[in-house]
């Protein structure tokens, strides 16, 4: 397994600690044409995943995971996206594209001035811009969305799991009773 995030410039190694912090490890997948696009998105000069290429948890948006059972799982075609690039890596704007629901929530206007970018040092800062904020807004609640889900699994594994202990405290007790009787 490999011990670290293949992501450049990302420093996160499979270590208790890190797991303790919840960060987690992901396998590039199988199909080729979404490996090759979390390779392109890693931007990492001639890199080319292997097998037991890894990315860390910290790449991805909350709304990326399945939290609903007892593994995290990345949800199915998800591509990475959070990556700390130095500037002559990053993308300018007239490269970038938009999804249809964010060029629908805000029409794209032309300025001739950059828009200030958010201080993503700080998490508890607000964003710059209003679309940015509501995508904030639309991955704090899918997180809550994704715990309450969580947290229903969790209690029917738990009512079942009772269940079952009461089941078998049961059969314990006829099993000592007919013993009881055989002696």
């Amino acid at each position: 397994m490999p011990e670290h995030c293949a992501a450049y410039c990302c420093t996160n190694r499979r270590t208790i600690e890190n797991r303790a912090r919840g960060i987690t490890f992901h396998k590039f997948p199988k199909d080729k044409d979404i490996r090759k696009k979390w390779e392109v998105a890693s931007r990492t000069e001639r890199f080319t995943a292997s097998d037991s290429s890894v990315l860390c948890s910290e790449h991805f948006k909350q709304a990326d995971f399945d939290r609903t059972g007892q593994i995290v799982r990345l949800r199915d075609g998800v591509i990475p996206s959070i990556f700390s690039f130095s500037i002559h890596l990053q993308r300018s704007e007239k490269d970038r594209t938009t999804s249809r629901r964010a060029s629908q929530d805000a029409p794209i206007t032309a300025t001739s001035h950059p828009q200030p970018q958010p201080n993503d040092d700080h998490g508890y800062a607000l964003p710059a811009s209003p679309t940015s904020l509501k995508a904030r807004l639309n991955e704090a609640l899918a997180r809550v969305e994704s715990l309450e889900r969580e947290k229903k699994n969790a209690m029917a594994r738990e009512k079942r799991a009772k269940t079952t202990v009461k089941s078998l405290l049961g059969d314990l007790r006829e099993n000592l009773k007919k013993l009881k009787k055989l002696s």
